[in-house]
């Protein structure tokens, strides 16, 4: 079915070539009966082109015998004929049969007035209305073809070069995965090992033993956070516990009761999400700071994606409030909105005993994290300085999922990943391990849209020709049509003069002063100009010459004739005759 545009303009183009075609019939004297049916002809027979455009062409030519009307659709059936016959061989018969055919029509019209010139002329104008726009349609249609091709192609290699960044992306998180797990885990191993014994040793102070405890606690659960980390650099699931063994038992050594007590520990993972929260403020709490934990409104249950966000925004504003303003108070506030979960951790000014001139490492990428991590599940995040001198990091969160398709990077969400979805060549190609799946390309080196384009090799190869010869017709056309041009001119100087000159000359005069006066008629349009006119004198020799204006019908063409008798002109007569 065509779409509604196509309709409009076949409707469009079939309805103003019939006209032409209507008016062309009614300057050859057609009757009102003959003007209808032709120009309705015309119009059903033209949309079909486009499913017959070899027998339409060849119909259009046949038709402008006849009904010289139809000669309109020749050079629309032409380029429709260029573009949609298939195969160049079946395209070249064809364009040859309308070519031979059109000209046969157009010389049988000519008789009995056969010339060099004429066949050249008629030879000329047959090129141009049968075979040009062909030509020019073939090439217009083989360029999109190759354009879509190309583009196709580079469609191809640009999915192709994301597939292989994407996998280079993965392969170099599984690197950086790997390094974490060999150096980190190991060192944090060694930390959890050392402060679990140091916790037991009975010639430490409570406070220095809870001290050791806040250490223990914290190397866990960095050990805890390191395995989330890896395992999402790995494949976007948490791994288990193989980043944290530490070296004693995987020497097979007894364990330590401090290296129980971690694997205790270990076996109650804290949570990473809102519930979370509170552990955090009772270790901030052991640490010495004063810490106050605000909820207001009505619980809701967030998104797992949500809820670790809610919980990294709380860990970083600690951690912002302890490197910068040691010593303040912090306090932390969970806001139940209505269709959102707001997270605050605002801190009070430093105070004047604290140390300032300790060293604090800031990598100045918490906060950047913290707004993409926000961004990805809906929500934002804001900083600022508050009225009495200390800062505040504000999260909104919304309790609703975020879109499907959309990233995430929660521990828990199985389609966590690091890249977007559109450039994740885990998406594109068949499930697998790592360096297992399909080849990007087929298994003939190239890809579908290359493998068509080298299909079509020979077909680019007829282009290549056909562009050529359509370019050495055009050029021999050119000269073609300058050379008839200027034969054109030569003949009408020698055979046509106007009517005026026509009046100035009088009977009576000197054959030779008339002549003297008149072209000598020598052109091949005077030939013919003696059918159907009025009867020469007896023993008179007449000129006859071609009238510069026009006829009283399509058909009729004026002349003029000069009759010479005894060396002077005897008579002079003006009439039509059929052309």
């Amino acid at each position: 079915m065509w779409p509604p545009r196509r309709i409009v303009l076949e409707s469009l183009l079939s309805v103003v070539l019939a006209t032409l075609v209507a008016g062309t019939e009614a300057l050859r004297d057609g009757g009102a009966v003959r003007i209808v049916a032709v120009a309705l002809a015309a119009g059903l027979l033209l949309p079909l082109r486009r499913v017959l455009p070899g027998t339409v062409l060849l119909v259009a030519v046949a038709a402008s015998f006849p009904f010289g009307g139809f000669a309109l659709l020749v050079p629309v059936a032409s380029w429709s004929g260029g573009r949609r016959i298939d195969g160049v061989g079946r395209a070249t018969a064809t364009f040859a049969l309308a070519y031979v055919l059109d000209f046969g029509l157009d010389l049988s019209q000519e008789l009995p007035r056969v010339s060099p010139a004429v066949l050249v002329i008629v030879a000329m104008v047959t090129l141009v209305a049968t075979i040009v726009p062909g030509l020019a349609g073939r090439y217009w249609s083989q360029r999109r073809t190759l354009l879509d091709t190309l583009r196709e192609y580079n469609a191809q290699l640009l999915r192709e070069r994301a597939m292989i960044a994407g996998q280079a992306r993965m392969r170099e998180r599984q690197r950086i995965a790997q390094d974490m797990h060999d150096s980190l885990g190991h060192q944090l191993a060694l930390i959890s090992v050392h402060t679990g014994a140091l916790e037991v040793d009975r010639e430490l102070t409570g406070r220095q033993r809870e001290a050791v405890g806040v250490l223990r606690e914290a190397s866990v659960g960095a050990m805890h956070e390191l395995r989330e980390v890896v395992g999402l650099l790995r494949d976007g699931t948490p791994v288990p516990g193989d980043g944290a063994t530490p070296p004693a038992v995987a020497s097979g050594a007894p364990t330590p009761p401090a290296l129980e007590a971690m694997g205790e520990e270990d076996a109650k993972a804290p949570s990473r999400g809102v519930a979370g929260i509170e552990r955090l403020v009772e270790a901030s709490r052991s640490a010495g700071t004063a810490v106050e934990l605000r909820r207001s409104g009505e619980v809701r249950p967030l998104a797992p994606t949500a809820g670790h966000a809610a919980y990294r925004i709380a860990q970083e504003g600690l951690t912002n409030a302890h490197k910068h303003a040691p010593g303040a108070s912090i306090t932390i506030e969970l806001r139940y909105e209505p269709d959102s979960l707001v997270v605050e951790v605002a801190n009070g000014p430093v105070p004047e005993t604290a140390d300032d001139g300790r060293s604090v490492v800031s990598g100045g990428q918490g906060l950047t994290g913290l707004r993409e991590r926000a961004r990805l599940v809906g929500g934002m995040v804001h900083v600022g300085s508050t009225a009495d001198g200390g800062f505040r990091l504000a999260g909104v969160l919304p309790y609703t999922a975020p879109e499907p398709g959309a990233t995430s990077s929660s521990p828990g969400d199985e389609t966590a990943t690091f890249v977007d979805p559109t450039g994740d060549f885990r998406q594109q190609l068949a499930t697998g391990s790592l360096g297992e799946a399909d080849p990007v390309i087929d298994g003939n080196g190239s890809p579908k849209e290359l493998a068509r384009a080298m299909s079509t090799q020979k077909r680019s190869s007829g282009t290549a020709i056909g562009c050529g010869v359509a370019a050495l017709l055009a050029v021999l056309l050119v000269a073609g049509l300058l050379v008839g041009a200027a034969f054109l001119t030569t003949e009408l100087n020698k055979a046509m003069i106007d009517p005026k000159e026509y009046a100035a000359v009088t009977v009576g005069r000197s054959e030779t002063a008339v002549r003297k006066q008149l072209p000598d008629g020598s052109a091949i349009m005077t030939d013919g100009l003696d059918k159907g006119a009025p009867p020469v004198p007896e023993g008179a020799k007449c000129l006859s010459l071609n009238s510069s204006e026009l006829g009283s019908s399509w058909e009729k063409e004026p002349v003029f004739r000069f009759c010479f008798k005894d060396g002077k002109l005897i008579e002079k007569k003006s009439f039509e005759v059929t052309s």
